[in-house]
């Protein structure tokens, strides 16, 4: 039992812990299109019951936990064997069942994502940073962060922001005392570890290993640029998009629930040879949707691609 068993399952997997099969009370209020989908909104809805959420805030990279918080999240799944009851029967009664198992199963064996080979490009808003040199600071700096984080058992973004990160090696400082002057350099371990954030800076100028400003990707164009590149794409996705969307408010579910939209904008830059419904579902399975999310639109999508067809001529793939 679960309310969004994705966040918990990969920690359980850690130490060894992998359920045979789950119920996931979160996944299945989208499903059920519920506008609230939080536990305590989904436990007010099915239970009648408030949830104290006094520590919903917490710093829970804290050790030892105190006494309350623990009995605090002790209270955050003692009601989930009731609420799951209640919204079994509603999955049932809207004919939802099957396609609440195939996601909770999708969830349960879902495999981790592989690590990245350069974890620090994962920096929120190192992308604003220009010149490899400034790319190397960065990176130290990130490889120190995460190092004393590991120490001292402390999520890294606690002992300095990644926006903050970013900002001082935008900034530029010249000096460990500019540093500590940036009114953007927050964190709690801003100022009392000032002598190590200054390391990071010497030696990440100091290095002559530059990272490439560029790392090869599969991922799409933007979206925005795909008229300019792929105008049968782009018009496929135009006409796919709002026919999904009318689809999933006919279903009550949340559009990306009933496809992830990665998976739409591939099938659309890349569709079958041959686009029939059989082919799109075989496409739309092969990114990874499951059975049931092909089942229903892989027919909107064909009609969709069709009338893209028909509007718009083929144009060279640019994608290279």
């Amino acid at each position: 039992m679960f309310h969004a068993a994705n966040q918990d399952l990969p920690s359980l997997a850690e130490i060894g812990l992998v359920p045979p099969r789950i119920f996931d009370t979160e996944l299945s209020a989208r499903l059920l299109g519920w506008p609230k989908v939080g536990l305590g909104a989904v436990v007010e809805r099915t239970l009648g019951i408030v949830l104290r959420k006094e520590h919903s805030a917490a710093d829970w990279s804290t050790r030892p936990l105190p006494q309350d918080w623990i009995e605090y999240a002790a209270l955050d799944v003692e009601h989930l064997l009731d609420v799951r009851d209640i919204i079994a029967d509603e999955l049932a009664e809207t004919g939802k069942s099957e396609w609440a198992t195939e996601e909770f199963e999708e969830v349960r064996t879902r495999l981790p994502k592989p690590q990245p080979a350069e974890p620090w490009r994962k920096l929120n808003g190192v992308s604003k940073l220009r010149g490899r040199s400034a790319l190397a600071v960065a990176r130290q700096f990130w490889l120190v962060r995460d190092e004393l984080a590991r120490s001292t058992d402390t999520a890294p973004g606690r002992l300095v922001p990644d926006r903050s990160v970013v900002a001082a090696v935008a900034a530029n400082p010249r000096t460990k005392n500019q540093l500590a002057g940036l009114r953007e350099f927050q964190g709690r371990a801003s100022r009392t570890e000032i002598d190590r954030w200054w390391q990071a800076f010497v030696d990440g100028r100091e290095t002559t290993d530059l990272p490439a400003e560029r790392i090869p990707s599969d991922a799409l164009p933007p979206v925005k640029a795909w008229a300019a590149k792929r105008p049968d794409a782009d018009a496929r996705l135009k006409a796919a998009k709002p026919a999904i969307e009318a689809h999933a408010e006919f279903l009550s579910i949340p559009t990306e629930n009933l496809l992830t939209p990665e998976h739409l904008r591939r099938v659309s830059w890349n569709p079958p040879a041959d686009i029939t419904e059989s082919s799109v579902a075989a496409a739309l399975r092969d990114q990874g949707a499951r059975a049931w999310q092909a089942t229903q639109t892989a027919p909107l999508i064909v009609r969709a691609f069709v009338q893209a067809t028909q509007s718009v001529p083929e144009s060279p793939d640019l994608a290279s």
